[in-house]
């Protein structure tokens, strides 16, 4: 795994930073009052904290307008990187399967016995 795709878990083991990622997902871009506001369980303080780790992490994106910071998803960063990771492990996992022998029959027991 490359730096950028560390980064991108280190920063997706976190339950608010995925709260915030869901809420741009969902919403779009938004300036971090507006995050907080549809986050709920922290403050803006907080919300600002996780953004900035976002931010360096390469997931998020920050547009500043005048005094105000709008944030958005970041697809081409880092989070790519680890989505496409997981995809090859998860397609590694079913070419194993697909290509596992079948599992056998499950044996009835009374028809073992020959009461069945």
């Amino acid at each position: 795994m490359d730096p950028k795709e560390d980064l991108a878990f280190d920063a997706l083991s976190d339950r608010v930073r995925r709260r915030i990622l869901s809420v741009l997902g969902e919403e779009g871009e938004l300036p971090v009052n507006a995050l907080a506001e549809r986050v709920g369980t922290v403050g803006r303080t907080t919300v600002s904290s996780h953004l900035r780790l976002l931010r360096t992490s390469g997931i998020v994106r920050e547009r500043r307008e005048g005094r105000n910071r709008y944030y958005s998803l970041d697809t081409e960063g880092a989070v790519r990187e680890a989505f496409t990771y997981l995809q090859s492990i998860l397609r590694q996992a079913v070419d194993e399967i697909d290509d596992s022998p079948p599992a056998p029959a499950a044996v009835d027991p009374d028809r073992e016995r020959g009461t069945g």
